[in-house]
């Protein structure tokens, strides 16, 4: 059963706060929503004003009032100093490594990270002189190992984009404090309702706002947020950048993020009871789910979440091949294949771990699918899942 989320007074309940977080009805004539600010140009009203950059926003890059809407609310939410925005989540990514990095250090990364985070560690790093070493993201305080005189940062994505694995966070926050590095976690899975990232120790929180804040798989955004000893980097970072998300995509991450406690409730929901009965199905061998015990660092996510959400991984027994896999897929009526995850939509791909992973080995015996449940009817989600592994061992659907 998830908890509820309250304030650092415990007086507001988080639907409350989702409802106020954000808000500027005085400024905006009284209406409930930030209004809808687009452009560049920002007109001041003097000479000094001009030489004295004298006004609240002084250009487009700098902000408007719909994207300090959101960044302060996402600030409250998670607890942080302050949140810089970015146009992805893999934008947010890459505004928090630039923020930590520089030419010459050396990075930790999870082998479970999402895929194109490692590109960007192989290619655009690479070529600015920083080193990546890939870890068994099931290290702790054992990461202390691999900890060389040139690292300055350890990454997280806890769990795994795939394979769900759940890292002992503070253990390595607290390798990181010992040894002044810094640290930064990707929290989509579970967002600062399920996971507090920053009182875990975390310096920097990635988000894709994408996914669940959005809630309708209709923007692309992501979000950084940083305590107070980073804050003055990321925002330095991002001013010099300027890669800022459209006026539009803030504006429906701020209207997705009123009903985001109901909607990762009911993902909780789906999410756990159909992960229990996959791992009832006959052709099932693992269910790789943060709150089920078969998934690695369950113990971790016991006593370090507040709640899971509706995405999760499935490993099939052996002996299936790639034919049988595109008929059980081809012909989902729930389920659609697509990237990306979060929204109202059910969806479901393959994915294969073997051919880029380098500090860990994947074992799995069986063809892989990572799931995320959507609002469709439960029943319905569950029949075409069924009909699927139906046609998956060849009987008919």
């Amino acid at each position: 059963m998830t908890r509820t989320m309250k304030d650092s007074a415990g007086a507001l309940g988080i639907g409350t706060r989702l409802a106020q977080l954000g808000r500027m009805s005085d400024t905006h004539y009284g209406f409930v929503n930030t209004p809808l600010y687009r452009g560049s140009t920002v007109l001041f009203k003097t000479l000094d004003d001009l030489e004295h950059e004298r006004a609240r926003y002084s250009y487009g890059t700098a902000g408007s009032p719909t994207l300090e809407s959101l960044e302060s609310a996402w600030s409250a939410l998670s607890g942080a100093a302050g949140t810089s925005l970015a146009a992805s989540g893999l934008g947010a990514v890459t505004l928090a490594l630039l923020t930590a990095l520089k030419s010459g250090d050396h990075l930790l990364m999870p082998d479970s990270v999402y895929l194109p985070t490692r590109a960007l560690c192989g290619k655009l790093l690479a070529r600015f002189g920083v080193e990546t070493t890939y870890y068994d993201p099931m290290l702790g305080a054992g990461l202390a190992a691999l900890v060389r005189p040139n690292t300055s940062t350890i990454f997280l994505e806890s769990p795994g984009s795939q394979t769900f694995e759940v890292q002992d966070v503070p253990a390595i926050t607290a390798l990181a404090r010992e040894r002044a590095l810094t640290t930064i976690i990707d929290n989509t899975w579970a967002t600062p309702l399920y996971f507090r990232a920053h009182e875990h120790g975390c310096d920097l929180v990635v988000e894709a706002g994408t996914k669940y804040l959005s809630g309708h798989s209709d923007i692309l955004l992501g979000l950084v947020s940083a305590n107070e000893r980073l804050w003055p980097r990321l925002k330095e970072t991002y001013r010099s950048m300027a890669m800022l998300p459209g006026a539009e995509d803030c504006y429906l991450a701020l209207r997705g993020m009123r009903t985001l406690h109901i909607r990762l409730q009911e993902a909780e929901r789906r999410g756990l009871q159909l992960a229990e009965w996959l791992a009832a199905q006959p052709e099932v061998a693992t269910v790789l789910h943060p709150a089920l015990p078969s998934c690695p660092g369950h113990a971790f996510w016991k006593r370090d979440f507040t709640g899971s959400t509706g995405v999760f991984s499935f490993i099939l027994g052996p002996g299936f091949s790639r034919e049988d896999l595109a008929r059980m897929l081809d012909a989902m009526r729930i389920f659609g294949m697509g990237y990306s995850w979060g929204g109202f939509e059910s969806l479901i791909i393959p994915f294969d771990c073997r051919t880029y992973r380098t500090a860990t080995v994947w074992r799995a015996q069986g063809l892989c699918l990572r799931v995320q449940v959507g609002l469709e009817d439960f029943e319905d989600v569950q029949a075409d899942l069924r009909a699927g592994l139906d046609r998956l061992t060849g009987r008919r659907a």
